[in-house]
């Protein structure tokens, strides 16, 4: 079965050449002028993924999201904009995107885009409910972190860092892939909200316990392991 797109957007350009484009790849596009509208088609849970131009007449497309996420539905949106600053870029990921499009935009770009997050809803999530890595153990379901026996609180950001470094373990990662996996954003803000949170749970984690499990990778990244 084709996977089906909702295109909301009010540039009758813009939405021809894109609904074109979608369909001749062979999904299933409806078509939205205004943001009422997008959001009556939304709210029905049949799309595979959302496509949501920001500036939108009746009800903009942040508004758009804000009910559809307040609705519990989680169906996949990339927001297209003109609006194209960091700070634009992180209101539009914050409040509840999966992707962020400045226009002018390559078909292509937000072709593949469109196929990652269909491909991440599709595929089968492994069933995980406990990550561990030497000493230190985090129960998903339980929402509890401990090492050596002892609980350690986090913040939820910090469980959610944690939790990518212990799905990660022994691997090095970069600035980009915690941007990205923990924080939902695709570009670079320009802060030190890495270095913050990470330096926050290494006092957590690795202060009071006899060897240090959160490592900087000196140009690389960072790692969470067990020394050798």
């Amino acid at each position: 079965m084709s996977a089906k797109i909702l295109l909301v957007e009010d540039d009758d350009t813009t939405a021809d050449f894109v609904s074109k484009g979608l369909t001749e790849e062979g999904y299933v596009v409806d078509r939205a002028a205004n943001g009422r509208d997008g959001l009556f088609h939304a709210t029905d849970g049949s799309y595979d993924c959302i496509v949501l131009d920001r500036m939108l007449p009746g009800m903009d497309g942040m508004a758009v999201l804000a009910a559809l996420r307040a609705s519990q539905i989680e169906t996949p949106v990339i927001i297209l904009s003109a609006l194209g600053s960091p700070e634009d870029r992180v209101k539009g990921l914050t409040g509840g995107s999966d992707d962020y499009l400045v226009k002018p935009f390559a078909f292509a770009e937000l072709l593949a885009r469109i196929k990652l997050l269909i491909r991440r809803g599709t595929s089968a999530p492994a069933v995980q409910t406990v990550l561990a890595c030497g000493d230190l153990s985090m129960d998903l379901l339980a929402r509890r972190v401990t090492r050596a026996g002892k609980t350690i609180e986090l913040q939820p950001r910090e469980f959610r860092l944690l939790e990518y470094m212990l799905r990660h373990a022994e691997q090095v990662v970069t600035r980009t892939m915690l941007l990205e996996g923990v924080w939902d954003y695709h570009f670079d803000p320009g802060t030190n909200v890495i270095d913050v949170h990470l330096s926050r749970l290494r006092k957590k984690v690795d202060e009071g316990f006899a060897s240090p499990l959160l490592h900087t990778v000196r140009g690389a990244g960072y790692r969470l392991g067990v020394e050798p």
